[in-house]
């Protein structure tokens, strides 16, 4: 065989258990086709037998990150909006100012937007209210996303324009927050957020493909070789927008889920049983997305115990709230085992996730490729031991983030009793119950000011110390090597790509060069660690 390329002198970590470290790996058609040692590669030949080589210069190597949940376009979007987040804001007031400066350059009535916000990391301990947007803007409408983007802030205009007012009813799973008058505040929670959302500006298939593509560059330095997006209300364009992206540069393995909410809308075209837009593999449609709660940062996550203050302001103990109904998840099991395609259901609660397991974890697999799982959970934060057990019995796959306790650590201790916060994500018992996950970063949905990064993600993990130094819970540490194939060799399958993931023979030739030995060094700087390279499909796609 001819090979396009032969990698040497590499420190080579493949994320698989049968060969788990190597030298030296041959690539054909953007395919790894031989790995080995330098001095086999030498012993068979293979050298002479190769276009070109590459010389690693003893470097580390990873298979390249897979994000197995983000929201690609969505974070495209918000590269180019607000960012209410450190380094940039820091209170409320840095907040205003920075609205005003949009304002200065824009004309009277046009939307401005942001997005990261987090009570807990602002110097006022709270979240912005419609006051606060008015001062900053009265004349056009504002609005900032809260970081889980479960609940949103917004001004007098945005809310008048939305027709919102003192008489407007809560929709179902949503509630509008309220002022000791019953006056809106401002503050729109889980599905009151459609109220305005169909108010906001759209973006054409070519204005989305064109921030992909700005994103697409953001994400090779970074490493992360594949995305996701779970679940953008433009399902019937995911074809249009990705097609376009990757002609005009977009790199990355993409794949996508359409939301629950959308296809219930549209009609259920939009998934088919032939879901490779690309036909290279670089693209696919997975499956449908469900909400089934919010967050625990935003005291929205469904929970078996109440928030902290246990009362709350209401005199009520909080439990959260679920946001779509049981019928709902059995309407969608059967649509996804009907087009063969994965369920997909947002569980962050207790409670809402024992409703998912229980609706789903007797079911047969109905993916065509077994690698792939049927359903998947995201988030996870606090299952119980029932869940767990259901779930790795089943095969039921969990995509969960480390960046949450990590970048959000104020708002855990703020809502939940100490001992809790660190039996949050629990994941000695996932481990020691077999049930298969991985790890992602829910990108732009958390309070971090690079929130697609992998590598504060991966500190997170294995220190199980927050942003701040707070301890996370260390039972629940996993070392690095495990921290990497939770972010490749697992979330590849779990985002619908079976051959995604690992350095072996027969899959794609996806893989990072860093600028120092990530598993040599001290836990606590991993997020000092850069990419030098960046390469998919046997392609380099950056370069530091």
């Amino acid at each position: 065989m001819k090979y396009d390329r032969l990698y040497i002198n590499g420190k080579i970590f493949t994320s698989d258990d049968n060969r788990p470290y190597a030298e030296a790996m041959a690539v054909k058609d953007g395919r790894i086709c031989w790995v080995g040692s330098d001095a086999e590669a030498e012993a068979a030949g293979i050298a002479a037998d190769s276009a070109g080589i590459i010389d690693f210069g003893a470097k580390r190597v990873l298979p390249g990150f897979v994000d197995c949940h983000m929201h690609a376009i969505m974070l495209a979007d918000f590269a180019r909006q607000i960012s209410v987040l450190p380094p940039e804001i820091y209170s409320i007031e840095d907040l205003k100012a920075a609205i005003r400066r949009v304002r200065n350059e824009q004309e009277e009535g046009q939307w401005i937007l942001g997005w990261g916000y987090d009570e807990g990391k602002l110097s006022e301990n709270r979240a912005p209210n419609r006051r606060d947007l008015d001062e900053a803007c009265s004349d056009s409408p504002v609005l900032m996303q809260r970081s889980c983007t479960h609940i949103w802030a917004v001004n007098s205009k945005a809310l008048e324009l939305a027709g919102i007012t003192k008489d407007t009813p809560d929709p179902e799973g949503g509630r509008i927050g309220r002022d000791e008058n019953g006056e809106p505040d401002g503050i729109l929670y889980e599905t009151a957020t459609y109220l305005v959302m169909k108010l906001l500006p759209q973006k054409t298939v070519e204005d989305m493909a064109d921030d992909l593509v700005n994103l697409g560059n953001i994400l090779n330095a970074q490493g992360v070789t594949t995305v996701t997006d779970m679940g953008e209300d433009v399902c019937d364009k995911y074809g249009e927008i990705f097609r376009s992206a990757m002609k005009k540069g977009f790199k990355n393995r993409a794949a996508a889920y359409c939301s629950w909410r959308f296809v219930q809308q549209q009609g259920g075209s939009v998934v088919t049983d032939d879901s490779d837009f690309m036909s290279d593999g670089r693209f696919r449609l997975v499956g449908v997305k469900l909400i089934g709660d919010g967050s625990v940062s935003g005291r929205t996550a469904w929970c078996d115990v109440p928030y902290l203050p246990v009362g709350g302001a209401s005199g009520e103990p909080e439990y959260g709230m679920p946001v779509c109904a049981e019928e709902d998840i059995k309407e969608a099991l059967d649509f996804c085992k009907k087009n063969k395609c994965q369920l997909s259901i947002h569980c962050m609660g207790a409670r809402t996730i024992d409703r998912a397991v229980d609706l789903t974890w007797q079911e047969q697999p109905w993916m065509k490729d077994g690698q792939i799982p049927s359903v998947r959970l995201e988030h996870v934060a606090m299952p119980t031991p029932q869940a767990v057990k259901r779930s790795a019995e089943a095969g039921i796959a969990w995509a969960t983030q480390p960046i949450f306790l990590y970048s959000e650590i104020e708002s855990y201790q703020k809502n939940m009793p100490p001992e809790r916060v660190g039996e949050n994500y629990n994941i000695a018992d996932w481990q020691e119950a077999g049930v298969r996950f991985a790890f992602s970063t829910d990108a732009p949905a958390t309070s971090w000011a690079t929130p697609s990064e992998p590598f504060a993600n991966l500190k997170g993990a294995v220190t199980r110390k927050a942003w701040n130094g707070e301890d996370t819970g260390q039972r629940h540490r996993v070392d690095v090597e495990t921290a990497i194939k939770l972010y490749t060799r697992e979330a590849g399958p779990v985002a619908g790509f079976s051959d995604v993931g690992m350095l072996k023979e027969g899959y794609v030739a996806d893989f990072i060069v860093l600028d120092r030995d990530i598993l040599e060094m001290a836990a606590e700087k991993i997020d000092q660690v850069r990419v030098d390279e960046t390469w998919i499909g046997g392609e380099k796609v950056y370069e530091r």
